[in-house]
């Protein structure tokens, strides 16, 4: 039997997301590619520094268009009910940063 102290709440694991960069599909063909930075009481997605790309014109068969280019929108609340999927993107493990070594053999006084 798993005790409950193992067991992370809905709310821990939304936390958890904060400042992740979320890729959000909505009904009508966009996708919200944006840092999540929170919710509201019905559960709408707030995301910060938002770009929209539109992907309708590739599903419906029109493949002598480009792709529309995303266009920036800022800070957006998307409706939890027009959501039809919701990813989080990976973030690449940040390297270790090392230090160059200064060579004191050259300053001999």
């Amino acid at each position: 039997m798993a005790s409950s102290a193992t067991k992370i709440s809905p709310i821990d694991e939304l936390r958890q997301l904060l400042t992740s960069t979320l890729r959000i599909t909505v009904n009508d063909g966009r996708i919200f590619l944006g840092s999540f930075i929170g919710t509201d009481q019905p559960m709408n997605i707030l995301l910060a520094d938002t770009e929209e790309y539109r992907i309708d014109s590739l599903e419906a068969g029109q493949n002598d268009r480009e792709p529309t280019p995303g266009r920036f929108i800022g800070q957006v609340l998307v409706p939890w009910k027009i959501i039809r999927k919701i990813e989080v993107q990976e973030t690449a493990q940040p390297q270790p940063r090392t230090r160059a070594q200064p060579n004191y053999d050259e300053y001999v006084i």
